[in-house]
């Protein structure tokens, strides 16, 4: 049975005090520091439904979390238009324009997020952006939801050899940091962000606000919270303030 937000907190709080001291926080963008997944799925839903995709029926959010979310636009390419590279590639720059009119001045950040952001600030920590997302669709975010001078990089999937779910981006963001995985984690919506992170020896807090919590578990994050209110998360991170106090008073 997969583990739920609630179960097993003690263990997940032990788990993220092994990482003191920390060193950096790395946040996907989609889902994870604002809610544009419905943005996302307006667009997908109206465009599909104008080229008959699915026999002319509009498609459905189970849909969208099996298929897209996550993705990045390479593989939706191969996924929607197996057989027309070139009609994919306009079709998804066209649907990432009119996600784009869609979110703009409507998005919001995540529960808690400023909570979060001052929280790591006041640790003195390093963080960066890492997305499956184009450019313009991360920058959008970001600006946004106000933090367009909080982190010290964004790492683009298509910036790297492999996207999500492949550890490339991760590990490219451990690298410009030039921060160790063993002093750094992350902070995921999708099962392919997950699987990136993991992938590349992180340890990764998954928000459970949209996909399916069993599905996320499935990608073995060290746990699940509802947003960053999430008192699983503050006890985690109170863990990791108390180990890194304890060995400042014995060194």
């Amino acid at each position: 049975m997969a583990t739920s937000i609630g179960e097993n907190s003690k263990e997940s709080s032990s788990t993220l005090a092994r990482l003191a001291p920390l060193q950096a926080v790395l946040f996907d963008i989609d889902g994870t520091l604002c809610d544009s997944d419905p943005f996302h799925y307006l667009a997908f839903r109206e465009m599909l439904l104008e080229i008959g995709y699915n026999g002319g029926v509009p498609v459905d959010e189970e849909w969208f979390v099996k298929t897209i979310s996550g993705k990045h636009n390479d593989d939706l390419v191969s996924v929607l238009f197996p057989n027309d590279h070139e009609r994919g590639v306009k079709f998804l720059d066209d649907k990432e324009a009119l996600f784009r009119r869609l979110a703009k001045e409507q998005l919001k950040p995540q529960n808690g997020l400023y909570k979060l952001r001052k929280w790591i600030e006041d640790h003195g920590l390093k963080r960066a952006a890492v997305t499956n997302a184009p450019r313009a669709n991360a920058e959008l975010c970001i600006n946004q939801v106000g933090l367009a001078d909080f982190f010290d990089a964004l790492i683009l999937g298509s910036d790297c050899k492999h996207a999500k779910p492949y550890p490339d981006p991760y590990l490219k963001a451990l690298e410009v940091l030039n921060v160790s995985k063993d002093h750094t984690f992350v902070f995921e919506d999708s099962v392919s962000g997950i699987k990136a992170g993991v992938a590349a020896g992180m340890s990764v807090i998954g928000l459970a606000n949209r996909n399916p919590s069993q599905l996320l578990m499935e990608a073995k994050p060290v746990f699940l919270i509802k947003d960053y209110e999430d008192p699983k998360l503050w006890a985690a991170l109170e863990e990791i303030d108390k180990k890194f106090a304890t060995r400042k008073t014995t060194t």
